[in-house]
Parts: C-alpha cells; structure tokens; sequence
C-alpha cells in the first residue's frame, strides 16, 4: 500500500499548519462590563449544562469563590476565605501595581510566538487568584472560560500564585455553547508555586467541531513545591496545539501532568508538555493516555535533568479504535547533568480482542467489553476530588463513544 494515497506523515504535518489562517474568526473585542448575580447573568439551560459537562457548576454556594468569562463580561463569586482573592486581571493590576513586574509574563516570554504576542497587546482579560501564606483551601475552585458567539474569537490571560505553604485545587472548563461549531480560543496562564505550595489545576476542554485553541501555559515551582496539571479532552476542539513549560526551579520541587484525550475524526490534537528541573533534588512525571477514533494526536513529553538528583520519568500511550487517523508519541529525555535519572516508555496498539471476549463471556455485550477496557486504559490516578457527577459523566462518554466506535 502506498502511504503517499493513505496519508503520509508530511500530509498530517501539513494538517497541523492549516488552521493558522484566523481571518474567518471575528476580531478580540476588549474587555466587557461584569454580573453581580446569577439572575443578572441569565444562562440558558444549556449554557448552564455546557459548563456543567465541563465540572463547572456556577449556581451552589462556594466558599472558595467562582469565576466565569462569559465572552468579554465577567462574573465573579467572591471568596468567604480569608486569605484567597479572585480579581480580574485588568482590576488586579490596578489595585496591585507590582504584579504586572513580578508575575505579568514572568512565566511564559510574551514573544514566544504569534499567540502570546496577541495577549500581551490587547487588553487583559482573565483572572488573578492570589492565595495567601499558609491558607490551605479545602474546597475547589472554579473558574470557567465561556464562548456564546458563532465564530468568535477569545484571548484571556490569567495569573495564579499561591504563596509559602498554600494549597489549591483549581478546576477550570473551557467551553462553548452547545449549538455553537466554531471559534478561536487564546488562552496564556501563569501559574507560581512558592516554597512548600501545591496547587493541582484540573483543566477540562469540550468544543465544538470547528473551533481552533492555543493553550500558552507557563510554571514556576520553588522549594519543595508542588504542581499538579490534570488535562482532560472530552470533546477536542478541530485543532489544538500547546506545550505547557514548567520550570522546576526549587529545591525537592515536583511537577506531575495527568493527560486524557479523546481524538475524533478530522481533528489534530498537539498536546505536549515540557519540564526543566533545575532545582537539586526535583522531580517530574508526565503520564499521557489517547483513545484515537480518526483523527491526528502528536504526543510529545520532554524532560530535562539539570541538577543533582533529578529524576523523572514520561509515558506516552494511545489506543488507535480507526483504520483512519495517526497517534505520533515523541517522549524525550535531555540530561545536562551526570546525576540526573530519567526515564521513559511509550506504546501504541489497539484493543485485545481477547480481552473483549473475556468480558463478554461475563455477561457484558462487545461495545460495553470495550468502554469498559477503554476506562480501564484511561484510569492513570488523575485526583478527581471535587468533580461535579456531570463531569465524572463525561468523562465516561469518552470510553462509551470509544465502544461505539470501534470498527
């Protein structure tokens, strides 16, 4: 067979550059006005069901706080917790002059490419979360990125730093309406982790079949900090590409990336994510799980040792569920120092037919067998604490969607 007619790999490179055209999405507009209330706010029924399939539920009470971009508007729950603030960006600066030299770019190089460009030039939506010395938040925080117009564009910029000895579980949807196929969704975060923090950011994505995202993230991590991304893809978007950085640059400092993603047909899904230990004794994980049903998923994992006692370790899988499509893991490892201990195992194939014979033979039938291997593949100890049920939902259908679509 000749690959040249199937598709080769410079057919799928070509995929991954051809929604760098962005004139067919409307231009950024600038900062909107904000919603005191849920009653000012109006969601629909299903606006209100978009975010909840993304974990985010707007309408309980929350002591840690909420927040939502809705388009350019804003609308924020204040936190009843004493040392935690959530501010829009644009305010936040305002009130505290010194975060635009401590924190604004610090983490990611405004220059990096054409999308970080675009934020550092328009006006600055998105949020600051700021969590005080020693307050550790028992409850999630949620924070929601929200698209209502047909082929809008969107370009927010968000700042979280949580300072010595503060904790944080931050969960943040990343969706549109449901009748809406298409957009362009810029998003720049930065995240700092002070001396003995954690902070675990559960990211989850639900798009539509034609929108474009460009996720630029960038971490700092001190001594024995540590941060913990979980990224979920329940519906990937046509196209996106990000390689979030994390710079390792205390002592014992740990970073850990959980990523789950669901690649349908005639959609590209770059999803990378880059480590730098830098800091004696630091560590790194980047665990990555992709159920293919036809499209394009460029798995990539770097890790790079630049201190005494780094260690880490990159796992790249994917099932391919389609004769269509093509799953591309490139784990990497770089050591720049000689204590530094790395390692790193990637794997590809498809299900075990023997597997699914064996649940069958207990009673399930072929399609329920293979969402059930399809959790089990998926199940990589992502902590899910604080999930609404819609999003454990959700994420179910990942492996439902997989049993309907195996060939």
């Amino acid at each position: 067979m000749n690959l040249l007619n199937k598709g080769s790999i410079k057919e799928y490179e070509l995929q991954g550059n051809v929604e760098n055209d962005f004139s067919r999405f409307g231009e950024i507009e600038e900062t909107g006005g904000s919603f005191s209330s849920m009653d000012e706010l109006q969601l629909t029924n299903d606006e209100e069901k978009s975010l909840k399939d993304v974990g985010i539920n707007l309408i309980e009470n929350s002591e840690s706080g909420k927040f939502l971009m809705y388009g350019n508007s804003v609308f924020t729950v204040i936190p009843k917790i004493s040392g935690v603030e959530i501010i829009p960006l644009k305010e936040a600066m305002l009130l505290y002059p010194e975060i635009k030299h401590r924190y604004y770019f610090k983490a990611i190089d405004k220059e990096q490419d054409e999308f970080t460009k675009i934020a550092s030039e328009k006006e600055q939506n998105g949020y600051f979360i700021r969590v005080r010395k020693n307050v550790v938040v028992d409850e999630p925080l949620h924070t929601a990125m929200f698209m209502y117009k047909e082929m809008s564009s969107m370009c927010i910029h968000n700042i979280v730093v949580l300072e010595e000895g503060a904790h944080l579980h931050l969960i943040t949807g990343c969706t549109a309406g449901c009748t809406l196929k298409g957009g362009l969704h810029i998003a720049v975060s930065e995240y700092f982790v002070g001396k003995k923090a954690k902070l675990i950011s559960t990211m989850v994505h639900n798009w539509g079949t034609d929108f474009v995202v460009r996720p630029r993230t960038g971490t700092v991590v001190n001594d024995d900090g540590t941060f913990v991304s979980n990224y979920y893809s329940v519906k990937p978007p046509k196209h996106i590409q990000t390689n979030p950085f994390t710079y390792l640059k205390g002592k014992n400092a740990n970073a850990k990336y959980m990523t789950v993603l669901a690649a349908l047909p005639n959609t590209y899904s770059d999803i990378g994510g880059t480590v730098l230990m830098e800091g004696e004794n630091s560590g790194a994980e980047l665990v990555a799980r992709a159920v293919n049903q036809g499209g394009v998923v460029i798995q990539t994992g770097t890790l790079i040792g630049a201190a005494k006692g780094a260690r880490a370790h990159v796992d790249c899988s994917g099932l391919m569920l389609s004769e269509n499509g093509v799953i591309e893991a490139i784990p990497g490892l770089r050591a720049m120092h000689p204590d530094a201990r790395m390692s790193h195992e990637a794997a590809i194939g498809k299900i075990d037919i023997g597997e699914v014979n064996y649940l069958q033979s207990k009673g399930l039938d072929e399609m329920q067998a293979i969402a059930l291997i399809v959790r089990g593949f998926l199940d990589i100890g992502i902590e899910v604490e604080g999930l609404d049920t819609e999003l454990e939902s959700a994420i179910q259908q990942i492996a439902e969607l997989s049993g309907h679509g195996e060939d």
